[in-house]
């Protein structure tokens, strides 16, 4: 009885320490389980973000039309992600209640680093608490603000974030990003970013695309305009996503 409780015990214990080459497997299984969701994209244009998705239900049946892959966080952040939908919708929670209590002590919402930290300290917690697996999502966070300016983050489950200009996650994402370094240009705008993001989907999509099988998300930069408010109310949105008119649109492009 001893001896099972202890194996137990020892394999609870294993799954937040390192293995003797200095891996962490769990983290590769949650690695596992991103690269096993939709692929998911985001690009970095000189006026501006475009993240986008593929949103495929498993069932005819399901209605599509509540799924949300890409999703606004505060008016000047959204994120999209590849992975685990319900771990994805604790940090979603997370990450608005941590825009929404910055907001209440600046009056300003957070820089696209500082929430991108936030929640990448979220996930990384959970590799090393007991008890608990690290989040199966991988998520690009994409924002604007006055410091930096548009900005790009992609968020490991391992917590481990980076600045990209383009880049791809999800059961696509090694061809997805050897197309986009062919493709990216450092003088790319906003409107050929979004071409550029559906290209990209296309290579590795199955069925057809359309309207309802893709979401997109965008980063606009604010005009000086943008940023004034009227008395009593909040500054113009950044961030948005695409209407499935939109979408289309773009499509028949």
């Amino acid at each position: 009885m001893s001896s099972a409780a202890g194996g137990g015990g020892a394999y609870s214990f294993s799954l937040t320490t390192f293995s003797p080459s200095g891996k962490l497997v769990q983290i590769e299984h949650a690695l596992a389980a991103v690269a096993q969701g939709t692929t998911s994209l985001g690009i970095k244009a000189t006026n501006g973000i475009v993240i986008a998705t593929e949103k495929k239900s498993s069932s005819i049946l399901i209605d599509d039309s509540m799924i949300e892959k890409v999703a606004v966080i505060c008016p000047n952040i959204g994120i999209v992600y590849s992975g685990m939908g319900p771990d994805f919708r604790v940090l979603v929670t997370k990450a608005r209640k941590t825009a929404q209590a910055y907001w209440k002590l600046y009056g300003e919402y957070p820089p696209t680093r500082v929430l991108t930290q936030d929640i990448a300290t979220v996930m990384q917690e959970a590799t090393q608490s007991g008890g608990v697996r690290p989040f199966g999502v991988s998520l690009l966070v994409a924002g604007w603000d006055k410091v930096r300016g548009p900005s790009l983050y992609q968020v490991d489950p391992s917590g481990s974030f980076w600045a990209w200009k383009a880049s791809a996650i999800g059961k696509n994402m090694i061809n997805a990003k050897t197309f986009l370094e062919k493709r990216y240009n450092d003088d790319i705008s906003l409107e050929d970013a979004i071409h550029t993001a559906l290209l990209t989907l296309k290579e590795g999509f199955e069925g057809q695309m359309t309207e309802k099988t893709i979401e997109i998300g965008v980063v606009t930069v604010p005009s000086p305009e943008d940023l004034v408010a009227p008395p009593g109310e909040r500054v113009k949105p950044v961030f948005r996503k695409l209407s499935e008119e939109e979408v289309r649109d773009y499509l028949a492009l």
